[in-house]
C-alpha cells in the first residue's frame, strides 16, 4: 500500500510542474521587466528625441528686471544715507553755535562794565593826584609838635594831624576803589621802562634822554587799564628819543 501511496504522490507532483511551465511559456516575453543599473533603450531613445534647453530662454530668465522691492529698498537706503549726512551737518553747526554763544555771553559779562568802569577811572586819577600833591616831607612832623605840651592838654589838634587824616582817608578810599575794579578784571599796568607799544601806550612827547634806548617810555603821565586781555585805557607816557 505504501508503494501505491507514493507512486501517486510521484504523479501529482510532476503534473503540477508541467501545468506551471505550460503557464509561464503562455506569458509572452515584453510583459517581462528586466533591472539593470544603466537607462533602457527605450529610455535613451526619448531623451534622444527631447528637443535641447533654449539657452535664449535662460538668458532672458537672468536678464530679468529687477524686483520693484528690491528698488524701493535701494531708493530708501539712499535715501537713510542722506538724511544722515544732513543730521551730521546739522548737529556740526548746532555744537559751532553752542560755543559761539557761550563765548558771546561770557565776553558779554566780562566787559558788560566797559564804560562805567572807563567812568570810575576818571575819579580814581584824581585821588592819585591828591596823593601825590602832598608830599611826605610835609607829612611827617618834628617830634616836639607832634607830642602835645604838658602846659595846655587840652589844646586842639594842629593842622599838621588834620592833613594827615585827610591824607589817610584819601588813600584808602582810592584803595578801596581799586580793590572793587579788581573784582571785575579792572588792572592798572604803569609801562615805565618798557618798549612803546601804539596799542597801550599814548605818547604825550618825545625827550632825548642819554642811557635810554630810542622808544623806551621814560615817564608816565596817566597809568594804564586793563580789563581782561583788553585796553580799558592806553597809558599816557613820555618816551626816549634819539640824540643828536
Amino acid at each position: 500500500m505504501s508503494s501505491v501511496y507514493a507512486r501517486q504522490f510521484v504523479r501529482s507532483c510532476t503534473a503540477s510542474l508541467s501545468s506551471r511551465t505550460l503557464a509561464r511559456s503562455s506569458i509572452p516575453r515584453s510583459l517581462f521587466r528586466h533591472y539593470s543599473e544603466g537607462p533602457s533603450a527605450s529610455e535613451q531613445q526619448q531623451q534622444a528625441e527631447q528637443p535641447p534647453p533654449n539657452k535664449d530662454a535662460q538668458q532672458t530668465e537672468s536678464e530679468k528686471p529687477p524686483c520693484p522691492d528690491a528698488e524701493k529698498l535701494k531708493a530708501k537706503e539712499a535715501e537713510v544715507v542722506d538724511l544722515t549726512g544732513r543730521l551730521r551737518y546739522l548737529q556740526a553747526d548746532y555744537l559751532n553755535l553752542q560755543r559761539n554763544a557761550a563765548r558771546e555771553k561770557e565776553q558779554t559779562r566780562d566787559f558788560a562794565i566797559t564804560r562805567f568802569a572807563t567812568d570810575l577811572l576818571e575819579t580814581v586819577d584824581v585821588l592819585s593826584l591828591a596823593l601825590k600833591s602832598v608830599p611826605q616831607s610835609a607829612l611827617s612832623s618834628p617830634e616836639s609838635s607832634s607830642e602835645p605840651s604838658s602846659s595846655s592838654p587840652s589844646s586842639e589838634k594842629s593842622a599838621l594831624a588834620y592833613l594827615q587824616e585827610l591824607h589817610h582817608g584819601v588813600e584808602i578810599t582810592q584803595r578801596q576803589l581799586l580793590q572793587t575794579l579788581f573784582k571785575y578784571n579792572v588792572k592798572p599796568f604803569d609801562p615805565t621802562g618798557d618798549k612803546f607799544d601804539p596799542n597801550r601806550h599814548e605818547a604825550l612827547y618825545q625827550a632825548p634822554i642819554p642811557g635810554k634806548e630810542p622808544g623806551t617810555v621814560i615817564d608816565c603821565q596817566k597809568t594804564g587799564y586793563m580789563i581782561k586781555d583788553r585796553v580799558l585805557r592806553a597809558a599816557q607816557v613820555g618816551v626816549a628819543q634819539e640824540t643828536s
